[in-house]
């Protein structure tokens, strides 16, 4: 094969694929329908924020192996290998496969302008039966040509974690191969020889499967500390010490068993509806799913809830909301806790001034002119009634506390992240409460 690798969709999966598939040797073409996408990273500027990439994006722009384009026949016609890595959004619980078939349609058109053998993979998060029903049947429909003899599909999805995304490729736990044609199963086995890892191989709907069922994983575990977290505050236990001694179980582990404010971004939420919506098309009630989502949907409110435990009425009220985006290292405000949060204290008559280090264009978007930004951390907090830190942003997990609270009206510091020690906002002065912290309750 050739070392020109074709990537559909411009978004953190596929940029993140492009510019680490450039550092394993590859030349490599990304192509995406949105012209001020690509004109962005032919000037050698990110769409999106993430830790590396555009320091990475300008270098291999600057060596030639790294292209953007809106003509993806074309990029195909010269590649031997082609990953789909657009969107698949929810709409009414639905996965939207339009972006699929259309990086299936463009695929075929441009292998049907050349001879040799060309391998798609599918690393956008499909249900399981996308892959063998819609890509493979519009990718021969659109280039004349049949699987398994003229091309090949693998599914190939990713396990990306926005704010370490570059460290996850090069680094992963495990890269899942699902296939049916053995000749583009070793295709892509070359393609990824120069990371070291677990290589899973499985049939194309197992693969597909495996994505959404890591994803529900992860969504109920965050959903499990959160309830168990709201259920320490009721006998003033604190989760922190609660998670840390179940996380050393060796068949729990420590991640995930995080409690705050809920889980947000552009995979859980999305991932826990798509598998809870074809459960249902197939006439299962996923109950074990709903209650996750259902814990998740309501968690955000619990630091609202602690704010109004304290001050009672929020109308008129002064709060600093410290974190928009649904995790740290990321400007990505997708189905972020932020907004609830947010949207609940405006309903509520609270005056909001918000501040994120790097969310904050992205949430003018969304809240317009309803909020204050401030510049600073420390500037949202002047003349506050409340501080709710929302995102654990390490400059939060930082705050010089005694400056902070000379600078707020009342010196309430609710911790949706549990990022600072209450003993340490105690002693500065704070009325500190926190998800999962039993002792403010009693």
């Amino acid at each position: 094969m050739n070392r020109n690798i074709t990537v559909v969709g411009l978004g953190y999966v596929g940029l993140v694929t492009g510019i680490c598939l450039a550092d394993l040797g590859f030349r490599v073409f990304l192509a995406d329908l949105d012209a001020n996408k690509v004109e962005l990273v032919r000037r050698g500027v990110a769409p999106i924020y993430e830790p590396g990439v555009n320091e990475k994006l300008v270098k291999h722009r600057s060596t030639g192996s790294l292209e953007a384009t809106t003509n993806t026949i074309e990029a195909v016609a010269k590649s031997s290998v082609s990953f789909i890595t657009v969107g698949t959004p929810n709409v009414n619980g639905e996965v939207d496969l339009s972006g699929v078939k259309g990086a299936a349609e463009d695929i075929g058109a441009g292998i049907a302008e050349k001879n040799d053998y060309h391998v798609v993979v599918v690393k956008s998060t499909v249900i399981p039966g996308t892959t063998e029903e819609l890509v493979i049947p519009t990718i021969e429909a659109a280039s004349g040509k049949v699987e398994g003899k003229d091309f090949g599909v693998c599914v190939n999805p990713e396990f990306l974690r926005e704010g370490n995304a570059i460290r996850d490729f090069m680094n992963p736990d495990r890269i899942v191969i699902g296939y049916r044609d053995e000749r583009a199963c070793k295709v892509v086995e070359e393609l990824f020889s120069g990371i070291k890892s677990i290589l899973v191989k499985t049939d194309l709907r197992t693969a597909e499967m495996i994505k959404y069922a890591n994803n529900a994983f992860l969504a109920m575990k965050i959903s499990f500390i959160n309830e168990v977290a709201n259920i320490c505050e009721l006998f003033g236990v604190d989760v922190k010490q609660v998670a840390y001694a179940i996380g050393l179980d060796f068949r729990i582990n420590p991640e995930f068993l995080r409690a705050g404010c809920g889980f947000g971004g552009s995979c859980l939420p999305k991932d826990l509806r798509a598998l809870i919506s074809v459960a249902r098309n197939k006439n299962y009630n996923p109950v074990l799913l709903e209650a996750a989502l259902t814990v998740n949907n309501r968690q955000p409110l619990r630091v609202v809830e602690l704010a109004e435990s304290v001050l009672g009425e929020l109308r008129g009220r002064r709060i600093a909301v410290l974190g928009l985006a649904f995790k740290p290292e990321t400007d990505d405000m997708r189905e972020a806790p932020s907004i609830k949060i947010i949207h609940a204290l405006l309903e509520r008559g609270a005056k909001v001034v918000v501040h994120d280090p790097k969310a904050m264009e992205k949430a003018k978007g969304i809240f317009g002119e309803t909020v204050v930004y401030a510049e600073t951390s420390l500037n949202a907090l002047r003349g506050a009634d409340c501080c709710i830190i929302v995102t654990e942003w390490k400059e939060y997990a930082e705050l010089p506390l005694e400056e902070a609270k000379k600078l707020m009206r009342i010196p309430l510091l609710v911790d949706g992240r549990r990022i600072i020690d209450p003993a340490k906002a105690a002693e500065s002065g704070f009325i500190y409460r926190g998800i999962g912290w039993g002792k403010g309750m009693q």
